[in-house]
């Protein structure tokens, strides 16, 4: 099940925002002629809003945590990594409504966005920026073209890979040089080539996952609206291994390439 947590803080806010205001308006001065004591309702409004009002904020306008559900990022970015989100690198958006209320930077090529997923935009999903808007991509034999440039990739090793069953399979994980970002990737050598020639429309993004060959990606739903961007994904807080469950410190605190 998917929670919006931003719909959830967004009317705690406004539930004890409009408790706190009746009881001061209203409530607080017969209060003071009676000696009553304040209704716990009212006391846990009163003490919970700016509390809850300035966790709202921060979401909303800051920074927001994330945690990585499923390996369509791999190598870069691990299942039960706990992400920090830049939200307001891209501009500042009306809370719940996502209405740009003004721009600051644009999503560059290379940057891993956390976005909500299209159409339905029931839930959130995090990719790689592979193309901008009027960026003509090829991908022929499993490997990118940017406007005529091609992003090289160097072997590093074989590994496996898993589904949620541990399932296993054999990957190539290799260096691809994107425009001058180095990262990893995952190939299958088993897999059949997803060759495509696209042309991004104004107003959209190309987003692809780092496992190129196990990612549901715009290869699969279309190009990206603007107006689903939530934020640029920019450290690791802190990473468990959802198979053994300890800690990986060493990916603890590392920033996001």
């Amino acid at each position: 099940m998917n929670f919006d947590f931003e719909k959830i803080f967004f009317y705690a806010v406004i539930i004890c925002g409009v408790i706190g205001l009746i009881d001061i308006i209203f409530l607080a001065h017969k209060r003071k002629n009676t000696n009553k004591k304040i209704p716990v309702l009212s006391e846990y409004a009163r003490s919970l809003f700016p509390v809850l009002l300035l966790v709202f904020s921060i979401r909303s306008f800051a920074y927001e945590s994330f945690r990585i559900p499923s390996g369509s990022l791999k190598p870069t970015l691990l299942v039960g990594d706990f992400i920090l989100v830049n939200k307001f690198d891209y501009g500042i958006r009306l809370p719940v409504f996502h209405t740009k209320l003004f721009a600051v930077s644009e999503p560059k090529r290379g940057d891993i966005v956390v976005f909500r997923e299209p159409p339905t935009e029931s839930r959130d999903l995090i990719k790689r920026v592979i193309g901008i808007p009027g960026d003509h991509i090829i991908y022929k034999d499993k490997i990118l073209y940017i406007n005529g440039t091609k992003s090289p990739q160097q072997f590093e090793k074989y590994t496996t890979d898993h589904d949620d069953d541990l399932a296993p399979w054999l990957v190539e994980q290799k260096e691809e040089n994107f425009l001058g970002i180095k990262h990893g990737i995952y190939l299958i050598p088993a897999r059949e080539n997803d060759d495509f020639d696209v042309l991004v429309p104004e107003g959209h993004y190309f987003m692809m996952g780092d496992n190129r060959d196990d990612s549901g990606d715009s290869r699969y739903w279309g190009f990206l609206p603007e107006k689903n961007i939530i934020g640029k994904a920019t450290h690791v807080l802190v990473s468990f291994d959802t198979i053994t469950h300890p800690v990986r410190w060493e990916r603890t605190g590392s920033k996001i390439i």
